[in-house]
């Protein structure tokens, strides 16, 4: 795991603009052949734990999933990643209301759709739904965070907002919240529950 986040790192320091060699040597050594772009962290908390629910070791299979900070990099990672590049194949997530972006970078890069899977409005949405927001309501208490939830939900610009809307709001009002409930809503659901855009990505995998 530390090697592959090395690698992580090596990718994102080369599309910033440092050199693309210790990409390269960590890919070969590592033995690198899928790359996941995913929009941000969040994305990548939940991606790698429901791989563990599965049992997969994903960075032992050569895959790494490689969140990009922004929907608007998926060209540029594609081109270093993909043919273009190191070769890799690619497949990944998007949200709805940036799959155009996606659609751009990866014929750019000569990269197939097909590995690529689109969330309704966000994966947060997705996990949201498929849980119900009771039962993430009673993950949030459990988190210590239902004072705070209920604070939320009083404000003038949440009302009559349908309560899923509001809690994915909620999740994305402070640093680190989403990651750790990308974690958390995952582990909560059950095999049949899994949003399909999220079950039909690490399938492909």
């Amino acid at each position: 795991m530390a090697d592959m986040r090395a690698f992580r790192d090596a990718v994102t320091s080369w599309a910033a603009g440092s050199s693309g060699e210790p990409a390269t040597e960590l890919a070969v050594r590592l033995r690198v052949r899928t790359a996941v772009l995913l929009e941000g962290p969040s994305d990548l908390a939940a991606v790698e734990t429901l791989a563990a629910r599965h049992g997969r070791d994903l960075p032992a299979e050569g895959v790494c999933a490689m969140p990009m900070g922004g929907a608007m990099s998926v060209g540029r990672y594609a081109g270093l990643l993909g043919p273009p590049g190191l070769g890799l194949r690619l497949a990944g997530l998007c949200d709805e209301g940036e799959q155009r972006f996606y659609d751009r970078g990866l014929e750019r890069a000569r990269v197939p759709r097909h590995g690529f899977f689109v969330c309704v409005t966000d994966l947060e949405d997705e996990l949201i739904r498929a849980l119900g927001v009771p039962r993430v309501e009673r993950i949030v208490e459990t988190e210590g965070d239902l004072q705070a939830w209920q604070t939320f939900v009083r404000q003038p610009a949440q009302q009559g907002r349908p309560p899923e809307q509001q809690m994915r709001r909620f999740l994305g009002t402070k640093r680190g919240r989403k990651i750790r409930y990308g974690r958390l809503l995952v582990e909560a659901l059950t095999p049949e529950r899994v949003p399909a855009p999220l079950d039909n990505l690490l399938a492909s995998l």
